[in-house]
């Protein structure tokens, strides 16, 4: 996510979405009556009178809603309400819904913003990448580079030698077994829990036949890529695979986040779950870390009874307590979705 422009003082923040996880973030820092301003296509008529006279056409126009509601369904964000400002021809008050996918611009005010929507912005803008080893390979050369906040660091490359006549073949010098060697030292040096292996054609899958160590085999991530080079790092970095890692260590977090919740639960002490016994615990300022799963909030928003979650949610901030929004799709979700799809870790214990 790119944050384009920021005024806290007005409340104003206009973003950019770069991928699908940003849209994902969005629709939980989103909130009823926020005002959202974009571009957006809008049915416009033309003429008066009688129905013949009268023409339809679409037109691309700038407006300002007062959200109603949000939805986030088939990686389309759908933001609906009511116009607050536009051209003369379209009425305030008429309604509309914004459909905001990747790479669409949005500008949002809100009253006042939210500790965990800032944080939530900023994580998705600063694209905190964990250390994820990245090894390209062809049958003559790999290049292995370590991911960064910002970019990537090369760590070496090995060069292999082979008979370049032949398309297919068993690399000299045990080039397969240098790799897997240098692949298992990266690994216990930088403590990496991920692997993304990309290769132009079929080595990267010639490469996993070779690896034996099934603890190493089950951190990779098959990729593609184009060349072997300091180019196809950054190749790498964007494929839907990177995304899916990144994915994967975002639901570990929130996995681990979960069990201590249920060692809490286990042993009768600081937590709370359910929305009576949540919202108990806000209002007394106990909340430390609160959890809700992005199905609950769904099924909140579909009801209309979301006002008493975002008012736990504010109470939960106002106290400075930690909010995390867990994924439904993941162990962790599901076993909170168990637990009504709200709790929280406690800094003392309510009766």
């Amino acid at each position: 996510m790119k944050i384009i422009h920021q005024n806290l003082k007005k409340g104003i923040i206009k973003i950019k979405a770069e991928n699908i996880d940003d849209l994902w973030y969005l629709s939980h820092i989103l909130d009823k009556d926020d005002l959202i301003k974009a571009q957006t296509v809008r049915k416009i008529k033309l003429g008066q009178g009688e129905e013949r006279n009268i023409k339809i056409i679409k037109k691309k126009v700038t407006l300002t809603i007062k959200t109603e509601k949000i939805e986030f369904k088939d990686n389309i964000l759908r933001i609906s309400g009511i116009v607050v400002q536009g051209p003369e021809d379209i009425p305030k008050a008429a309604h509309h819904s914004f459909k905001i996918e990747e790479n669409d611009i949005i500008t949002i005010t809100k009253p006042k913003w939210l500790r965990f929507q800032l944080d939530k912005l900023k994580e998705a803008s600063e694209e905190k990448i964990p250390s994820i080893l990245i090894c390209i390979l062809d049958r003559e050369e790999s290049i292995f580079a370590l991911s960064k906040p910002r970019g990537y660091k090369i760590l070496s490359s090995i060069k292999g030698e082979v008979a370049k006549k032949e398309e297919r073949v068993s690399v000299k010098g045990g080039f397969y077994q240098e790799i897997i060697k240098s692949l298992k030292e990266y690994t216990t040096r930088y403590k990496i829990k991920n692997i993304i292996l990309a290769s132009p054609a079929f080595w990267k899958e010639d490469l996993m036949k070779e690896i034996k160590d099934k603890e190493l085999k089950e951190k990779i991530v098959l990729a593609a890529c184009s060349s072997v080079d300091k180019g196809a790092i950054n190749e790498v970095l964007k494929r839907p695979e990177m995304r899916e890692v990144l994915k994967q260590v975002r639901s570990a977090k929130e996995i681990e986040l979960v069990e201590e919740l249920l060692k809490e639960i286990s042993k009768q002490e600081n937590a709370a779950y359910g929305t009576d016994e949540v919202e108990m615990a806000a209002n007394a300022g106990a909340v430390t870390q609160l959890l809700i799963t992005d199905s609950f909030i769904a099924k909140m928003r579909e009801q209309d009874k979301y006002d008493r979650i975002d008012n736990i949610m504010k109470i939960t901030d106002q106290t400075k307590g930690n909010i995390t929004i867990i994924s439904s799709e993941h162990e962790g979700g599901k076993k909170l979705d168990g637990l009504g799809g709200i709790a929280a870790l406690l800094r003392f214990r309510i009766s």
